[in-house]
């Protein structure tokens, strides 16, 4: 790859580290971007004994560039996410692909693509670790971090993602019952 396109695409990912997240971390400041695809990365990693029939590296190179569109867009929480937001994104990710010679262009391109479909089992598990990670973070954080309507969400979240995937269906049931401790707690 030519020099000039691989320093202006870091650039570009050096953008994840400054966005910011809704999510807060243990010590009380908000998460960026970077920290949570590094997590799910990680996430992906620890499980991967649990899905032999997937091909989990393809999980995390999913996972490694799913909000990669978030480098332009900045980070749009879930629950304020509408149809106009969706096609900034798209469009962001058109750009993003854009930028990089062949074969990256269309093979990033065809991970935006299976990640947005969610068509493949590799991709519907993305989706679930994804929503996964996020009410994990929450339930790490501060309760005094959380917005009224995270209550519902804590319960509710990744329901659908994870309903189809027998161990992230139990996982996510754990997550339920920390929610519910935590809050009971506060």
């Amino acid at each position: 790859m030519e020099e000039e396109t691989l320093l202006q695409f870091l650039d570009l990912a050096e953008k994840l580290k400054c966005h910011t997240r809704h999510s807060w971390t243990s010590s009380g400041r908000q998460e960026s971007v970077a920290e949570h695809v590094y997590r799910l990365l990680v996430f992906a990693w620890l499980v991967r004994e649990e899905f032999p029939d997937y091909d989990m590296n393809r999980v995390m190179e999913l996972a490694l560039f799913h909000d990669m569109g978030e480098a332009l867009t900045g980070d749009i929480p879930a629950f304020e996410k509408d149809k106009e937001d969706e096609k900034k994104e798209e469009q962001a990710q058109e750009k993003i692909a854009g930028m990089l010679p062949e074969p990256y262009r269309e093979r990033l391109a065809d991970i935006f693509r299976e990640v947005e479909k969610k068509e493949t089992k590799e991709s519907r598990l993305l989706a679930a670790l994804d929503k996964l990670e996020a009410l994990i973070q929450h339930n790490e954080a501060d309760l005094s971090t959380w917005l009224p309507l995270e209550y519902d969400l804590q319960l509710t979240y990744g329901q659908e993602q994870t309903k189809s995937i027998p161990y992230m269906k139990k996982l996510r049931k754990r997550v339920y019952e920390d929610s519910v401790k935590k809050m009971e707690e506060a």
